[in-house]
C-alpha cells in the first residue's frame, strides 16, 4: 500500500549556464527562489477497519473520528467479519488500524499461549504478532468471552464457577459456530474443568436460546448488555480458561508512532462500564454509530 511520507528536496545551486530544476514528490524546487532545504509534507490516510459486530464498530468509529479531529484523513472499512476474513488485510497493509481484544488475538496467533492476566497476555501478544503489525496501549475496557447461565439454573444447581458445571448431565453449550473449535470451547471445558457439553451453534440467538432453555450454557461477550437485561449469571473462571481480553488497537507498525498519542488517549478513557454503556446506546437506544462515537469523544474531552 502506497503511503505519503515527508520527503525532502535538495535545491541545487545555480549553474553558470542556467538554472537546473529538481523535481521531487510531484513538486519542484526552484533554485532562483533562494535554494536551501525545502520540506514537502503530504497527509497520511489511515484506513480503519472493524468486525461485523456493533461493539467493535463503535470503537473503530471512535478511533476514526479521533484521528479526523487530529487532522488525519481517514477511510473506513467496517463490518468485515471474523479474524480469518480481516487479518490478511491488516498483515498486507490494506487496513492500518483495527480494534482488537488481547486474549483472543493472542490465541489466534499462538493457540499454546499460557498467559492469562491482562499484563502477561499483552506482553505475549506483542511477541506473537507478525512482522509489520504492533499494538498500542491496551484499554481497561474488556469484552471477552464468558460462560453464562440463567439465574434460575444457577440457583437450582448451586453454580458459581465454570467448574461447578462438572457432573451435570445433558448440558448443551451455545455460541457462535466457530466456538466449537476454539481452545476455550467444548474441548477446553472438558480439559480444564472436566465439564462435558454438547454444542449448538446458536450464533446471534444465543441468549434467546438460553432463556428459552434449549441450551443451558451460553458463550456471551462480557460487555453485552443482554447479560444484565436477562438476569444472567456469569460463571467465574478461576483456572483461566478464557484469557484476559482487553480492547487493544492493532496497527500497521509503519504508522504507529504517528497516531499513538491520539489512539492511546482513547484507550485510556474507555472503561469496562463505559463500553457496556456504549453498547446499550446501540442495541437499546438504537442510536447511530457515528452519533455514539461523536458524543463519547466530546464527553471525554477528546473531540
Amino acid at each position: 500500500m502506497s503511503r505519503s511520507r515527508n520527503r525532502f528536496a535538495l535545491a541545487l545551486g545555480t549553474l553558470a549556464v542556467g538554472a537546473l530544476v529538481l523535481t521531487a514528490c510531484g513538486g519542484s524546487s526552484d533554485p532562483l527562489t533562494g535554494g536551501g532545504d525545502e520540506e514537502m509534507t503530504d497527509s497520511t490516510t489511515i484506513n480503519v477497519g472493524s468486525q461485523a459486530y456493533y461493539s467493535n464498530e463503535i470503537i473503530a468509529e471512535i478511533y476514526a473520528q479521533a484521528l479526523e479531529n487530529a487532522g488525519f484523513d481517514v477511510d473506513r472499512t467496517f463490518s468485515i467479519g471474523q479474524r480469518d476474513a480481516y487479518m490478511p488485510s491488516l498483515e498486507d497493509g490494506t487496513i492500518d488500524l483495527f480494534p482488537e481484544y488481547t486474549g483472543n488475538l493472542l490465541q489466534y496467533f499462538d493457540d499454546t499461549a499460557t498467559a492469562t492476566t491482562p499484563e502477561d497476555v499483552y506482553a505475549a501478544l506483542q511477541e506473537a504478532l507478525p512482522d509489520g503489525l504492533t499494538v498500542l496501549d491496551q484499554s481497561p475496557a474488556t469484552d471477552q468471552d464468558s460462560y453464562n447461565v440463567t439465574a434460575e439454573f444457577a440457583e437450582a444447581n448451586g453454580l458459581t464457577t465454570i467448574g461447578d458445571l462438572a457432573g451435570i448431565e445433558g448440558l448443551t453449550l451455545g455460541g457462535a459456530p466457530e466456538l466449537e473449535q476454539r481452545p476455550y470451547g467444548p474441548a477446553g471445558l472438558e480439559e480444564v474443568y472436566g465439564v462435558t457439553v454438547a454444542f449448538d451453534p446458536t450464533a446471534d440467538t444465543t441468549v434467546d436460546a438460553l432463556v428459552a432453555g434449549t441450551i443451558q450454557v451460553a458463550n456471551v461477550y462480557s460487555a453485552d448488555p443482554l447479560i444484565g437485561t436477562n438476569d444472567l449469571v456469569t460463571l467465574e473462571d478461576p483456572e483461566g480458561l478464557f484469557l484476559a481480553s482487553n480492547v487493544v488497537p492493532v496497527v500497521n507498525a509503519e504508522i504507529a508512532d504517528e497516531i499513538a498519542d491520539v489512539i492511546n488517549a482513547v484507550s485510556a478513557a474507555l472503561t469496562p462500564e463505559g463500553l457496556v454503556a456504549l453498547n446499550i446506546e446501540s442495541t437499546q437506544d438504537e442510536r447511530s454509530t457515528p452519533d455514539i462515537a461523536r458524543d463519547w469523544l466530546a464527553a471525554n474531552g477528546l473531540s
